[in-house]
């Protein structure tokens, strides 16, 4: 996590921005965070508005406390049911919202939809019990920009509210690599059915000498006049060629076959 956006700074992190603050024209507090760049959203003047929602009282007290007690945030009104949150959204106006997916007489999957419509600025960040993978993909395509694991967080909420306002996205770390590794098993997948398309359309030799001089610059009557046949026999190969690779155009002919070694 970046640690600019943590409210406890080391000391050698203050000496650092001690010597970038003429430069960068830091704000100096006389209260935790003592030092907050003046260039990024959230300052005391002029605070991260923030809306908490969520049904388990506990959990939101242990949030909220955390949150006020940052002087870059305020929050400002707090919800334990899907009904109380569309009444928020509706007379407030925010920047960010925290939001619970389990929410008794709804879902935080509908709160964030219905905010995006309403607030389509605002940030919705995903305050869950669950480290599930689909439930952060779909809120991800519902519009957030955060998904916080509770157990995980905590300490760290204000860093999420700052990271997603400031542009960023927060995602609990072992959610996040579970994330990337299933991508990478996707993007893996469609390799593999990629290649095996071009095994069953393999290029004949001619179809690969023609694809070459494609590739070259050379137009169809002048490959025909290399190759000692016709335009319309060259034409024929390349509709051929783009068949067997799965493309339409000569440009994506020629860059599908090179990455594969083709030629």
């Amino acid at each position: 996590m970046n640690n600019l956006l943590h409210p406890d700074v080391t000391a050698s992190s203050s000496m650092k921005f001690g010597l970038l603050a003429e430069e960068h024209h830091f704000a100096s507090h006389s209260a935790p965070p003592s030092i907050w760049p003046d260039f990024l959203t959230g300052q005391a003047e002029q605070p991260v508005r923030v809306l908490l929602v969520d049904d388990d009282p506990h959990i939101r007290r242990v949030i909220a406390q955390e949150l006020l007690a940052d002087m870059r945030i305020n929050l400002l009104a707090e919800a334990n049911s899907m009904k109380e949150g569309r009444r928020l959204i509706s007379v407030h106006e925010f920047d960010v919202m925290l939001v619970d997916l389990n929410l008794g007489d709804g879902t935080g999957f509908d709160l964030i939809e219905h905010m995006k419509t309403v607030r389509p600025v605002a940030e919705a960040v995903v305050i869950s019990a669950m480290e599930d993978e689909q439930h952060a993909l779909h809120a991800f395509e519902l519009g957030a920009t955060g998904y916080l694991v509770k157990n995980s967080w905590f300490g760290n909420f204000s860093q999420a509210v700052l990271q997603v306002v400031n542009g960023g996205a927060s995602i609990t770390p072992n959610l996040a690599r579970r994330l990337l590794s299933k991508f990478n098993h996707a993007q893996e997948s469609n390799h593999r059915i990629l290649y095996k398309s071009s095994d069953k359309g393999k290029l004949s030799e001619r179809e690969k000498e023609v694809l070459k001089l494609v590739a070259s610059g050379y137009t169809s009557l002048e490959i025909g006049s290399r190759l000692t046949i016709s335009g319309l026999t060259v034409n024929t190969h390349i509709k051929n060629i783009y068949r067997k690779l799965q493309v339409r155009t000569r440009a994506q002919a020629v860059s599908f076959a090179a990455h594969r070694g083709l030629f």
